[in-house]
């Protein structure tokens, strides 16, 4: 039954893959080897299954490789649109802050106006009312002195004219019409005076209400200022402050850490003060130093992000190998803890600094082959280890991006990579924890 059936299989594949002799000739003897239809199919599978195979790894490899570039370009992007950024908010800020300023300037000078206008409307009452005093003293006063006057008059008259002759009714009703006259024009002054007084004052009133108005609208105004800059500086400062939180850092402790190396005072960033006579701060002005506080923060997490090793030590195309914790060990002796993280790449590429630091060692070292090690902030410690070449000293300072060294293969190593470790007070952390926090950053 089962040579029926390969029977039948050959002679299908017999059609595609005639039978073929392969003749082995010797000084004494010739053998040859027959090769079935069912031979060269199998040899044809197995051919076509490996071409397959090596396409896709080709493929795979490929894309990596431009999924790689295309994300070095990004980060780039968005590090230039970072940077682009805090300088427009910057230069916004600056000008938010001298209009601040201005506006505060007008305001109080028209504050000042309104109390000249207000001490001299008060000034013309006080005047009013003394010369309403006055009148009330004068009119009593003339009450007396024609009363006294009429007295002695009739006393004159009935001493001079014992009979009872005496001044004509006419005479009396003329001096007391030029009394009158007397009095209505004093009123007459006092009421013009008053009408002035009033007018001075309506116009007053009508600049004090002008002046609310421009305070209303520019208080509004500031209000959407700084609304817009808060939310700016929001946005801004919390990638931030997440990135050292994923990292393990607590950010209070990094801002104080970095205030106290960086301690000098003035600069735009100084809070302000614009009352001179001891006054509380207005609320603008508690909003404007909450946004300066808040940038001066931001600065300060910038100025730390270049001291922390959160960057690659490497920017050319690379795999991912092994990684941090436990593992085999690559040349067989048992299971060992991995402390670090390793990337496969050309050999000769380029290593850089991840962080601002000093080196404190550059050379070999067991295990590690070419080793360099360099001392950051915060107590954090960076190792590059397996280089094929050094291009530092010890002592040297090193910022964020500068070449240190060349990938290779030295030391306890099966193949080109570099061993990129982190140690905060001298115990090793995974360093993909700090490349990870930094995704969305830089």
């Amino acid at each position: 039954m089962l040579t029926r059936f390969a029977y039948r299989i050959n002679t299908v594949l017999e059609r595609y893959f005639p039978e073929q002799r392969l003749f082995l000739k010797s000084e004494t003897e010739t053998r040859f080897i027959r090769l079935r239809p069912t031979t060269q199919a199998i040899a044809v599978v197995f051919g076509s299954l490996a071409l397959a195979w090596t396409i896709l790894a080709t493929a795979i490899l490929l894309m990596d490789s431009i999924s790689a570039g295309t994300s070095r370009e990004q980060v780039a992007r968005q590090q230039s649109l970072y940077e682009q950024r805090l300088t427009d908010l910057s230069a916004d800020r600056d000008l938010r802050v001298e209009e601040a300023a201005s506006a505060q300037d007008r305001f109080n000078l028209a504050l000042a106006q309104v109390s000249q206008m207000q001490a001299r409307l008060l000034a013309s009452e006080d005047r009013r009312r003394e010369l309403e005093t006055g009148i009330d003293v004068i009119q009593n006063t003339l009450r007396g002195v024609i009363k006294e006057r009429d007295t002695a008059r009739g006393e004159a008259l009935a001493l001079s004219d014992p009979e009872g002759a005496g001044r004509s009714d006419a005479e009396k009703l003329q001096d007391t019409a030029a009394t009158l006259d007397i009095l209505t024009s004093a009123l007459g002054d006092t009421a013009q005076e008053r009408d002035q007084m009033a007018t001075v004052a309506e116009k007053a009133d009508a600049r004090v209400a002008m002046v609310t108005q421009e305070k209303q609208a520019l208080e509004a105004r500031n209000n959407v200022i700084f609304t817009q800059l808060e939310e700016a500086l929001t946005v801004s400062v919390e990638p931030l402050e997440r990135m050292f939180r994923d990292a393990g850092l607590k950010p209070d402790d990094l801002l104080n850490s970095v205030r106290k190396g960086y301690s000098g005072q003035g600069g735009p960033l100084t809070p302000l003060s614009l009352s001179t006579s001891g006054q509380a701060p207005s609320p603008e002005e508690l909003r404007a130093n909450a946004i300066l506080k808040g940038l001066d923060n931001m600065n300060l997490y910038r100025i730390a992000a270049f001291k922390t090793p959160f960057s690659m030590p490497v920017k050319d195309a690379v795999r991912y190998t092994s990684g941090f914790g436990g593992r085999n060990d690559p040349l067989g002796r048992g299971f060992r803890q991995h402390e670090g993280q390793d990337f496969a790449g050309a050999y000769g590429m380029p290593i850089l600094a991840t962080a601002d630091g000093t080196v404190i060692h550059a050379g070999w070292a067991n295990g590690y082959g070419r080793l360099i090690k360099i001392q950051h902030a915060y107590g954090i410690e960076t190792r590059y280890g397996h280089l094929a070449q050094i291009r530092v000293e010890v002592g040297q300072k090193v910022s964020r991006g500068d070449l240190i060294g060349d990938m290779g293969n030295s030391g306890r190593s099966t193949g080109t990579h570099l061993h990129y470790e982190i140690r905060i007070g001298g115990s090793a952390i995974n360093p993909m924890t700090f490349i990870k926090a930094a995704n969305n950053v830089f």
